[in-house]
Protein backbone atom coordinates (compact mmCIF):
# COMPACT_ATOMS: atom_id res chain seq x y z
CA UNK A 1 0.00 0.00 0.00
CA UNK A 2 2.77 2.56 0.75
CA UNK A 3 4.75 1.98 -2.85
CA UNK A 4 0.90 2.21 -4.21
CA UNK A 5 1.18 6.02 -2.95
CA UNK A 6 5.08 6.88 -3.40
CA UNK A 7 4.45 7.10 -6.80
CA UNK A 8 1.60 9.66 -6.99
CA UNK A 9 3.36 11.48 -4.23
CA UNK A 10 6.82 11.47 -6.24
CA UNK A 11 4.57 12.26 -9.51
CA UNK A 12 3.44 15.11 -7.58
CA UNK A 13 6.99 16.24 -6.26
CA UNK A 14 8.45 16.36 -8.99
CA UNK A 15 5.97 18.18 -11.18
CA UNK A 16 5.89 20.69 -8.45
CA UNK A 17 10.22 21.26 -9.07
CA UNK A 18 8.87 21.60 -12.52
CA UNK A 19 6.69 24.22 -12.11
CA UNK A 20 9.58 25.95 -10.04
CA UNK A 21 12.30 25.58 -12.18
CA UNK A 22 10.29 27.11 -15.06
CA UNK A 23 9.20 29.87 -13.09
CA UNK A 24 12.51 30.37 -12.23
CA UNK A 25 13.76 30.23 -15.50
CA UNK A 26 11.05 32.97 -16.34
CA UNK A 27 11.84 35.34 -13.84
CA UNK A 28 15.60 35.10 -14.66
CA UNK A 29 14.54 35.54 -18.81
CA UNK A 30 12.64 38.85 -17.46
CA UNK A 31 15.25 40.19 -16.04
CA UNK A 32 17.58 39.45 -18.19
CA UNK A 33 15.49 41.01 -21.00
CA UNK A 34 14.86 44.22 -18.87
CA UNK A 35 18.55 44.48 -18.20
CA UNK A 36 19.30 44.47 -21.71
CA UNK A 37 16.79 47.08 -22.67
CA UNK A 38 17.79 49.55 -20.02
CA UNK A 39 21.42 48.56 -21.37
CA UNK A 40 20.38 49.76 -24.79
CA UNK A 41 18.49 52.75 -23.54
CA UNK A 42 21.75 53.97 -21.91
CA UNK A 43 23.28 53.31 -25.17
CA UNK A 44 20.92 55.28 -27.08
CA UNK A 45 21.07 58.19 -24.76
CA UNK A 46 24.90 58.15 -24.88
CA UNK A 47 25.09 58.20 -28.54
CA UNK A 48 22.31 60.96 -28.97
CA UNK A 49 24.01 63.13 -25.98
CA UNK A 50 27.67 62.98 -28.00
CA UNK A 51 26.55 63.84 -31.50
CA UNK A 52 24.07 66.86 -29.70
CA UNK A 53 27.64 67.83 -28.34
CA UNK A 54 29.28 67.42 -31.67
CA UNK A 55 26.75 70.18 -33.41
CA UNK A 56 26.63 72.66 -30.76
CA UNK A 57 30.61 72.31 -30.78
CA UNK A 58 30.45 72.66 -34.52
CA UNK A 59 27.99 75.25 -34.23
CA UNK A 60 29.98 77.27 -31.84
CA UNK A 61 33.41 77.37 -34.02
CA UNK A 62 32.80 81.07 -35.05
CA UNK A 63 31.35 82.08 -31.71
CA UNK A 64 32.65 84.17 -29.22
CA UNK A 65 30.77 83.77 -26.50
CA UNK A 66 33.52 81.09 -24.85
CA UNK A 67 36.10 83.98 -25.47
CA UNK A 68 34.00 86.67 -23.95
CA UNK A 69 32.92 84.69 -20.81
CA UNK A 70 36.52 83.65 -19.70
CA UNK A 71 37.48 87.42 -20.70
CA UNK A 72 34.90 88.25 -18.20
CA UNK A 73 35.84 85.71 -15.76
CA UNK A 74 39.75 86.71 -15.99
CA UNK A 75 39.04 90.44 -15.39
CA UNK A 76 36.81 89.68 -12.13
CA UNK A 77 39.80 87.59 -11.01
CA UNK A 78 42.01 90.22 -11.83
CA UNK A 79 40.20 93.08 -10.30
CA UNK A 80 40.32 91.13 -7.00
CA UNK A 81 43.91 91.55 -7.01
CA UNK A 82 43.86 95.30 -7.55
CA UNK A 83 43.32 97.28 -4.28
CA UNK A 84 41.38 100.37 -6.16
CA UNK A 85 38.94 98.24 -8.07
CA UNK A 86 38.17 95.24 -4.94
CA UNK A 87 35.60 97.84 -3.77
CA UNK A 88 33.55 97.61 -7.23
CA UNK A 89 34.03 94.13 -7.19
CA UNK A 90 32.31 93.61 -4.01
CA UNK A 91 29.43 95.73 -5.22
CA UNK A 92 28.98 93.79 -8.27
CA UNK A 93 28.87 90.65 -6.38
CA UNK A 94 26.44 92.33 -3.41
CA UNK A 95 24.27 93.46 -6.74
CA UNK A 96 24.43 89.63 -8.02
CA UNK A 97 23.61 88.15 -4.60
CA UNK A 98 20.21 90.20 -4.82
CA UNK A 99 19.11 89.19 -8.41
CA UNK A 100 15.84 86.68 -9.08
CA UNK A 101 16.52 83.00 -9.21
CA UNK A 102 15.57 82.58 -12.64
CA UNK A 103 18.04 85.02 -13.63
CA UNK A 104 20.68 83.32 -11.88
CA UNK A 105 19.49 80.10 -13.44
CA UNK A 106 19.50 82.29 -16.86
CA UNK A 107 23.23 82.76 -16.27
CA UNK A 108 23.86 79.59 -15.53
CA UNK A 109 22.18 78.68 -18.01
CA UNK A 110 24.20 80.90 -20.71
CA UNK A 111 27.56 79.78 -19.11
CA UNK A 112 27.05 76.10 -20.05
CA UNK A 113 25.90 76.43 -23.02
CA UNK A 114 29.33 78.43 -23.78
CA UNK A 115 31.52 75.97 -22.43
CA UNK A 116 28.84 72.89 -22.49
CA UNK A 117 26.60 71.00 -20.61
CA UNK A 118 29.47 68.94 -19.48
CA UNK A 119 30.58 71.04 -17.57
CA UNK A 120 26.87 71.71 -15.46
CA UNK A 121 26.80 68.64 -15.34
CA UNK A 122 29.83 68.70 -13.13
CA UNK A 123 28.78 71.79 -11.30
CA UNK A 124 25.82 69.74 -9.87
CA UNK A 125 28.04 67.20 -8.52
Amino acid sequence: MIQALIGPIASLAGSWMEKKVTEQKSKSAVALAKAEAEAEVMKVAATHEAGWEKIMAKSSDNSWKDEAWTILFIIIIAMCFVPFTQPFVERGFAALSNTPSWFQYAVYASIAASFGLRGLKGMKK
